[in-house]
């Protein structure tokens, strides 16, 4: 689950933006909110978004960008992760061009309080898988270069000579990181059964009190210090995933 999903609610009218505000209040979703009354407004203001409820018809002074050049200006900057945008009109004539920006969805002026709500939960629901998603890659500095592993592809990491190898379904990457760091980061799919093992519980095949068995056909060291922990942290992780 994402900590807090941050909105924007960007429209020139005060009284639609305490609206969608008082829906989004109603919802059972832990959020921040920021309300702008322009494109301006929200430039200036820069920060990003996961979500953002966005008037079509939003007027144009200043940046001289109404709500969809807002759309198409958002949609061209470079950042890490584009936000959902949600267009609020008066007009259903608006619903092409709201595709064209890739819209997650419009409401129509009035907003019905009950289609709100269903919007809102698919868009969430979308942040949140996103984010879990997120989770569940591993991004490593390897050749001068960034490198995304999904996590499900390592079977294990050995420390050796202050550096990590990546046990991996392709072959095997070596570079500098600290174990330590590891097992935190990747502390709920990942358990250190040595002080050079830290093994993904997804590719378990068995085990037993001095070694455990790997997908891959590696036997690796199990710490009789370590023995009593990893079987608690097996044993919650796969009821976890069995839910």
């Amino acid at each position: 689950m994402v900590e807090t999903i941050k909105i924007a609610v960007c429209d020139d009218e005060k009284n639609i933006r305490s609206y969608l505000v008082s829906l989004i209040r109603k919802q059972d979703i832990e959020c921040s909110i920021i309300e702008y009354d322009s494109a301006d407004a929200y430039l200036l203001d820069g920060r990003e978004h996961d979500l953002i409820f966005l008037d079509i018809e939003m007027d144009d002074f200043g940046t001289g960008l109404n709500g969809m050049g807002l759309a198409r200006h958002i949609r061209g900057m470079e950042v890490q992760k584009q936000p959902i945008i949600i267009f609020v009109t008066g007009y259903e004539k608006y619903v092409y061009d709201a595709f064209d920006v890739g819209a997650f969805q419009y409401l129509v002026k009035p907003i019905d309080e009950q289609k709100f709500a269903e919007v809102f939960g698919r868009a969430t629901g979308q942040i949140v898988s996103e984010a879990e998603q997120r989770k569940k890659k591993l991004v490593i500095q390897y050749g001068g270069e960034g490198k995304v592993i999904l996590l499900n592809d390592i079977y294990y990491m050995e420390s050796r000579n202050h550096n990590i190898i990546l046990y991996l379904k392709n072959g095997n990457i070596e570079y500098y990181a600290k174990i330590g760091d590891l097992e935190k980061e990747l502390a709920e799919q990942f358990y250190r059964i040595h002080r050079g093992y830290l093994i993904n519980l997804f590719h378990v095949e068995g085990y037993d009190r001095t070694e455990v068995r790997m997908a891959n056909g590696d036997r690796l060291l199990l710490s009789r210090y370590k023995y009593d922990g990893f079987v608690q942290a097996y044993m919650d992780y796969i009821s976890e995933e069995s839910l």
